[in-house]
């Protein structure tokens, strides 16, 4: 008969394996989708879309909050203080690198200060005008602005955006004065021009249904190929004129994120953009789907940001 002791009991206890420690479940909470962007504009209508189907998937709220202002960084900037457990992520646009590149004492690192979640979309640009402007083509509007040196305005969704650089760069290519007006959201730019506040604008593709409807007229496009909804439509670079903007868009998180949260959420979002929903909005807006791995977009934006920086720099934007 063995004889088993406190002691031989304790060191029998000491050397089973220790209980695995329960992990919280993924989302154990409401997560809080940030969209630095007015309430309406295509980044907001797409992302709620896919919030809707999130949360179907995750059995969590997907709850979606607007901070526009600051020219699209402020979803980036609640990032940069958010705790990195998946419960609070934003919308991806260039201007969160942009603008930091842009300050001279940046609030955060626009590569190690965030977590590349997925690449979802990319943003066609253009030039619309209101349906019943006198300019039926581009060169018609350059011509006129050409004639009234500083006279014209246009808007965009704000300073250092895409949409603007791009004007900018037409602008210096053409030897042009004219006045940008930065509004808070696409929406809003597109509402400034339907009320004439503004000549034109300079905006992603939340015009393709005023365009379709026949309240506004495009006249160019920034892509590098003419757009499949509106093959009529040249690029700036059929014109003559060497601007290509072609601007991915996604999810981006906290830096410090748990790989499982990543992936649960990169897939939760990849199988929301391919739903039916979805797909038929970005047919509508004329947003080609652009689905890439977190990892594969983050190398992709650190080489995207030394070319913003030369584009900045021929521009005289960087900080001094």
């Amino acid at each position: 008969m063995i004889r088993i002791t406190r002691r031989t009991a304790l060191l029998a206890a000491a050397m089973l394996p220790l209980p695995a420690i329960a992990q919280p479940r993924f989302p154990d909470r409401p997560i809080r989708l940030i969209i630095p962007w007015t309430a309406g504009g295509p980044a907001d209508v797409g992302f709620r879309i896919m919030a809707e189907s999130v949360s179907r998937q995750l059995g969590q709220p997907v709850v979606v909050e607007n901070r526009s202002g600051a020219a699209g960084i402020l979803g980036a900037m609640a990032l940069k203080e958010a705790r990195p457990d998946g419960h609070t992520v934003s919308q991806m646009h260039m201007g969160v690198i942009r603008q930091m590149l842009m300050n001279p004492r940046p609030p955060y690192h626009p590569i190690d200060d965030l977590t590349y979640i997925l690449q979802i979309t990319g943003f066609v640009m253009g030039v619309v005008v209101r349906a019943d402007a006198p300019w039926r083509t581009l060169p018609d509007l350059l011509a006129h602005a050409r004639a009234n040196p500083g006279r014209m305005n246009y808007g965009t969704l704000g300073t250092g955006s895409t949409q603007h650089l791009a004007m900018e760069r037409v602008r210096l290519q053409s030897d042009l004065s004219w006045t940008h007006v930065p509004y808070r959201g696409t929406a809003d730019t597109l509402r400034a021009l339907l009320g004439g506040e503004i000549d034109f604008a300079s905006e992603s593709s939340g015009w393709a249904p005023m365009v379709q409807a026949g309240q506004l007229r495009l006249l160019a496009i920034y892509t590098s190929t003419r757009a499949r909804a509106f093959p009529d439509v040249p690029t700036l670079r059929e014109l003559g004129i060497e601007v290509v903007a072609d601007s991915p868009g996604g999810l981006i998180g906290p830096a410090g994120m748990d790989p499982a949260v990543v992936r649960t959420l990169a897939g939760a979002f990849r199988a929301a953009a391919q739903e039916p929903a979805h797909l038929q909005f970005l047919e509508r807006v004329n947003q080609p789907l652009l689905l890439s791995d977190g990892d594969t977009y983050r190398e992709a934006m650190k080489r995207t940001m030394e070319e913003e920086r030369e584009v900045l720099r021929k521009l005289n934007l960087l900080p001094t």
